[in-house]
């Protein structure tokens, strides 16, 4: 198993970023499986009327038939991925996470996973304030107790509603069956 232990200040710039978005009704599109250039000229629109991001630049050639999401950067640096349906940042250069997993590999991955949550949990609670709901993998009604599924496949989940969205804060939840190529806290925005 290979390890990435790094500073948590991309995150902490990105939740930032995240935190100042007031409406995220604004940025929702149609929850439909369309895609094309039309779907992500819209998207490029709504997003940049409702936020100060900057949309990734239009490459001639580009093949936008099963597109159906588009980057944008914010003045912080952070790279947001946008779609009709959710907003997640593209931050590689933060936290913890591991990869190259084997199954013996499982416990120690569940061991970084629950060292290096409370970190990212605070950083949330600095950018968003108190969490509506947090729980993890002890709590026998985990996976249904938010709502039905919410966290299968997590081992943490911290859940901030917003206006048009819900914001959740999660770990990966370790498998040998089938195996957890990797693992790492993520967090990503759900528009309504």
């Amino acid at each position: 198993m290979e390890i990435k232990d790094l500073p948590l200040d991309a995150d902490a710039r990105a939740m930032a970023d995240l935190a100042e978005v007031t409406d995220w009704k604004a940025l929702a599109g149609p929850d439909t499986d369309e895609t094309g250039f039309e779907v992500v000229k819209a998207l490029v629109h709504r997003v940049t009327a409702a936020t100060d991001w900057k949309p990734w630049p239009d490459t001639p050639g580009t093949n936008y038939d099963n597109m159906r999401s588009w980057g944008f950067e914010t003045s912080r640096g952070t790279t947001m991925v946008v779609s009709n349906a959710l907003v997640f940042a593209d931050v590689k250069d933060s936290g913890w996470s591991a990869y190259d997993l084997t199954p013996a590999d499982i416990a120690q991955a569940e061991a970084g996973l629950d060292e290096h949550f409370p970190d990212a949990f605070e950083l949330g609670v600095q950018a968003f304030g108190p969490p509506i709901w947090s729980s993890d993998y002890r709590n026998p009604d985990f996976e249904d107790e938010f709502w039905p599924g919410a966290g299968a496949d997590k081992r943490h989940l911290t859940i901030w509603p917003r206006q048009g969205a819900v914001i959740f804060l999660y770990s990966d939840r370790p498998t040998a069956d089938p195996l957890s190529e990797s693992v790492g806290i993520n967090y990503t925005v759900y528009l309504d």
